[in-house]
C-alpha cells in the first residue's frame, strides 16, 4: 500500500497509508480530538474531514477557534450552504447562483421567486435553527463533466459555473449534499464542516443587490450576508464591533456634517460641498508641506489623453475594460486611471542628466476607473478620486535609499493621525507582467535591499505585484481593529523604456531611468473616509472643517458676533457665526452635534469686555477669555 508522509505541527513526521481520511487520524490522536475536529490543512489546502489524503505535507486538525482563520473560512463556508439550503425551503423556486465565505462573514447570491426584506431575516435563522438541531451531515459526491451537466440541467446558473469550471481545466466536479436523505445540494468545491451541528453561533446580518458575475448586464440577484462564529462569544463581540462600525459610518458622518454627497446620475462622482473641500484642501496642504521639504516638485498633467499613449505604456491591455474613453474628432482618447505615462511625458522634455537624478514629481492628480457598480461604498471605492501621487525617477544605485526614505515619509505621516500600527505586504511578479525576468529579478532584489535599510518587516505576497513591478504596500490599523491598505510604492524598470525616458550618464551615454511610483495617502476620498470613521467625525482641530462656531445670544449680538467672525478669519481660523432665531442651549446642542472643537459663546458681558465665552469640546465651559488668549489656546493643535 502506498505511503504518505505528513509533518504534524510539533514538527514530527509520521508516514500513513495513502487513502486516510483526516478523521482516522484524528481518532488515532484521541476520540475527544476526533469530535472536535472540524477539517484538515494539508499543505496550503483546507480539506473535509473524510476526504481521502492521497500526498505528502505539512498537516493538521482544524478544530473550531475565533482566531484560527482556516477555522472560519470552513464553518462560513458550511454556514452559507445551511442559509441557502434554508431559503429554498421557505421560498420553493429559488435558484443558487454563488455562495463564498470573505471577510468577517459570508454571503451567498440567489435568484428568488418574491422580494426578500430585513423582515425575513428572523424567519430565515429560525429555519437555519433548525437545520443545524437536526445535525444533516455534509456528504461530497465527486462527478464526471457529463454527469455535471445532467445534475444541473435547467439551472442557468450552475450550469455556469460548470462551464466556467471546464474553461479553466477542472476536471473533478464535486456537489455537496446535505441530510441522509439528500433532499438539498449544492455544486461547490468545498470544503464543509462534517455536519450541521458543529455551526454554533450564526447571524444573517444584511441584504444588498448584485449582478450575475458582477456583469450589470446580466441577471440581478439578491445578495444575503451573514456571518459565523466558533462560539457566541466571537459572535456577540463581532455584533459590538458592527454596531460601533455603523456609529462611525462615514457615509452617515458625511450627510450629518455636510461633507459631500453621491448622485444616481454620476455614480461614483463625490460632490465636495464647503466643508468636505476644506478637508480635502487641508490634507492636500498637509502632504504638499511634507514632500516640499523632501525635494518634490509638484507639476499638473491632462486628465484626458490619446488612448496610444496607455498602450504604449502597457495600461491599456490592463485597464481597458476600467477604463472611460471618449472621441475627439477621430481621435480615440481616454480619461487616466492614473498619472504615471503624464509624468514621464513631463520628465522627458529636455535632456535629463545623471545629475538631475533623482528626480521627484508630485502631482494630486485626478484619476477615474469604471468599477463595478456593486463594488462601489461611499468614499471608500469610487469611480472618481484624487491621489496624492508622485514618480521617482533615478538610478539602480538610487532605488534603496530613495524607497527607505518613502518608507519614513509613510511612517511620519500616517503617525499624525494617530496611526502607529502600520503592517508592510512585499508583492511580488504577478503571472500577467510586461519586461524580462532579469528586470523583475533587479526590481525585486532593490526592493528587498531598501526594506532591510528602512527597518521593515513585511509578509510576503506572491504573484501581487503590479504588471510593471513588484510594490510595497502599507496597511494600517485603525481604532476598531480594521485594517486599511493605503500607501504603496512600486519599483518599475519597463515603464520609461516603453515610453522613450532617457538621461545621460556619467558615461555620456544614454541610459533609461528607474521609476518609482508611490502614494502615501493614496485615494484622498478613501483616505478621508478611514479618518472621518476613525474620529468618528470629530476630527483633531487641525484638520476640522468648521474650527470654531460664534453664537450669539440673540440678534441684538449678531453684529458682535460677526466681528469676531471676521477676526478669527485674519487670523486663519475657519469659522461660521450662527445666526439663528434659537436659543443659545439649542446653538450648543448644535453646536456639540456638530462636532466643532470651539463654540463661542456672546452676550452683554462678552461685548462688554470685549471677550468670548469659550466652550471646549468634550471638555465644556472654560470662561471669558480675549481672542489673542484663545488664539494661544488653539496654537498648535
Amino acid at each position: 500500500m502506498p505511503q504518505i508522509n505528513l509533518t504534524l505541527p510539533d514538527g514530527s513526521e509520521k508516514a500513513f497509508e495513502s487513502g486516510i481520511t483526516g478523521l482516522e487520524i484524528a481518532k488515532n490522536i484521541s476520540e475527544g480530538l476526533a469530535r472536535k475536529a472540524i477539517a484538515v490543512q494539508l499543505g496550503e489546502k483546507i480539506l473535509d474531514l473524510n476526504r481521502p489524503l492521497a500526498t505528502s505535507g505539512t498537516f493538521r486538525i482544524i478544530t473550531p477557534s475565533n482566531e484560527d482563520p482556516s477555522s472560519l473560512f470552513v464553518l462560513r463556508h458550511s454556514c452559507a450552504h445551511v442559509l441557502a439550503e434554508a431559503v429554498c425551503a421557505l421560498y420553493p423556486g429559488t435558484k443558487l447562483a454563488y455562495g463564498p465565505p470573505v471577510e468577517d462573514g459570508f454571503y451567498y447570491d440567489l435568484a428568488t421567486p418574491e422580494p426578500i426584506t430585513h423582515a425575513d431575516f428572523e424567519r430565515i435563522e429560525k429555519k437555519m435553527a433548525e437545520i443545524v438541531k437536526e445535525d444533516r451531515p455534509f456528504t461530497r459526491i465527486e462527478i464526471s463533466l457529463e454527469e455535471a451537466f445532467k445534475r444541473t440541467e435547467g439551472d442557468k446558473y450552475k450550469t455556469d459555473n460548470i462551464e466556467r469550471a471546464a474553461a479553466r481545466g477542472d476536471k473533478v466536479y464535486s456537489f455537496y449534499v446535505t441530510g441522509i436523505d439528500g433532499a438539498w445540494e449544492d455544486l461547490c468545491a468545498g470544503p464543509h464542516i462534517p455536519s450541521t451541528g458543529k455551526l454554533k453561533a450564526f447571524k444573517v446580518l444584511s441584504l444588498a443587490g448584485a449582478y450575475w458575475h458582477g456583469d450589470q448586464k446580466s441577471d440581478q440577484l439578491t445578495r444575503i450576508y451573514g456571518t459565523c462564529f466558533a462560539d457566541k462569544a466571537g459572535l456577540d463581540a463581532h455584533l459590538k464591533f458592527l454596531e460601533e462600525a455603523k456609529k462611525r459610518d462615514h457615509r452617515r458622518i458625511g450627510q450629518e456634517m455636510d461633507l459631500y454627497h453621491l448622485e444616481d446620475h454620476s455614480p461614483g462622482m463625490v460632490f465636495w460641498h464647503p466643508r468636505g473641500t476644506i478637508l480635502v484642501n487641508v490634507l492636500k496642504d498637509f502632504v504638499r508641506k511634507e514632500i516640499i521639504k523632501r525635494g518634490y516638485k509638484e507639476i499638473m498633467t491632462p486628465e484626458i489623453v490619446d488612448k496610444s499613449l496607455w498602450v504604449r505604456s502597457g495600461h491599456a491591455d490592463k485597464y481597458d475594460a476600467n477604463m472611460f474613453k471618449t472621441m475627439a474628432g477621430e481621435r480615440e482618447m481616454a480619461v487616466r486611471p492614473m498619472n504615471c505615462p503624464g509624468h514621464i511625458e513631463v520628465f522627458n522634455q529636455g535632456l535629463k542628466s545623471w545629475r538631475d537624478l533623482p528626480l521627484r514629481f508630485a502631482e494630486f492628480g485626478k484619476c477615474h476607473r469604471n468599477e463595478p457598480a456593486g463594488t462601489m461604498h461611499g468614499l471608500m471605492r469610487v469611480r472618481g478620486f484624487v491621489q496624492d501621487d508622485g514618480h521617482i525617477f533615478c538610478t539602480e544605485e538610487q532605488i534603496t535609499p530613495e524607497v527607505s526614505d518613502f518608507c519614513a515619509l509613510v511612517k511620519d505621516l500616517y503617525k499624525v493621525f494617530g496611526f502607529e500600527k502600520i503592517s508592510v505586504k512585499f508583492s511580488t511578479r504577478p503571472e500577467t507582467r510586461v519586461g524580462s525576468d532579469e528586470l523583475w529579478d533587479k526590481a525585486e532584489h532593490a526592493l528587498e535591499e531598501a526594506t532591510k535599510l528602512a527597518g521593515l518587516e513585511y509578509k510576503l505576497s506572491p504573484g501581487e505585484g503590479a504588471f510593471y513591478g513588484p510594490k510595497l504596500e502599507f496597511v494600517l490599523k485603525d481604532s476598531l481593529g480594521r485594517d486599511w491598505q493605503c500607501g504603496t510604492i512600486q519599483v518599475d524598470f519597463n515603464m520609461p523604456g516603453r515610453l522613450g525616458a532617457e538621461y545621460v550618464g556619467k558615461d555620456n551615454q544614454k541610459h533609461t531611468p528607474v521609476l518609482l511610483h508611490r502614494a502615501a495617502l493614496g485615494s484622498l476620498e478613501r483616505f478621508i473616509g478611514i479618518l472621518t470613521e476613525e474620529y468618528a467625525g470629530d476630527f483633531p482641530f487641525w484638520l476640522a472643517p468648521v474650527q470654531v462656531r460664534v453664537l450669539p445670544v440673540s440678534e441684538k449680538f449678531s453684529e458682535y458676533a460677526e466681528k469676531i467672525y471676521n477676526e478669527l478669519c485674519k487670523a486663519s481660523i475657519r469659522a461660521e457665526v450662527d445666526n439663528s432665531n434659537e436659543k443659545v442651549g439649542y446653538k450648543i446642542r448644535q453646536g456639540e452635534l456638530a462636532k466643532i472643537p470651539y463654540l463661542l459663546v456672546v452676550g452683554d458681558k462678552e461685548v462688554a469686555a470685549n471677550t468670548v465665552s469659550v466652550r471646549k469640546r468634550k471638555e465644556g465651559d472654560l470662561g471669558q477669555k480675549s481672542l489673542g488668549e484663545l488664539y494661544h489656546l488653539v496654537a498648535g493643535k
